[in-house]
């Protein structure tokens, strides 16, 4: 259903990434993602990040999404009580708790930032969120 009175909460999407926050698995995760990338943990971020920014196709999808957006690292989604497995894309609706939206198995399995973006469209118009 999509959101046309304004008492309805605004759906958000969350995104977390499969890494710890901090400079510290900063650097690792660089590192890993430089010189064993096969090994690197969070297939999100091999998706949607170069090595140090966020690939511009997918910023431009992502922000114009009409939707509000929140990108956090695993140990920051546990203090706020969320729990998948990572990493994964989440929507909250506002009614209860989020649901997955992209498992951490879809993202594994994805070759190309492309397919994300047409799976998360494609997901937001079955929930409702996007008009189809």
């Amino acid at each position: 259903m999509a959101r046309d009175d304004a008492s309805e909460p605004a759906a958000r999407l969350i995104f977390v990434y499969n890494a710890d926050s901090g400079v510290w698995p900063w650097i690792e995760g660089m590192a890993q993602k430089l010189f064993a990338p096969e090994r690197y943990p969070c297939s999100l971020c091999l998706l949607t990040y170069g090595r140090l920014m966020m690939y511009s196709d997918w910023r431009r999808f992502v922000f114009r999404l009409p939707l509000e957006k929140v990108f956090l690292h695993r140990d920051e989604a546990a203090r706020k009580g969320l729990s998948a497995e990572w990493p994964a894309v989440l929507l909250d609706t506002g009614r209860g708790e989020p649901i997955v939206l992209v498992s951490a198995a879809e993202l594994n399995a994805m070759q190309h930032r492309q397919a994300l973006m047409a799976l998360l469209l494609e997901r937001l118009k079955e929930t409702g969120v996007l008009a189809r």
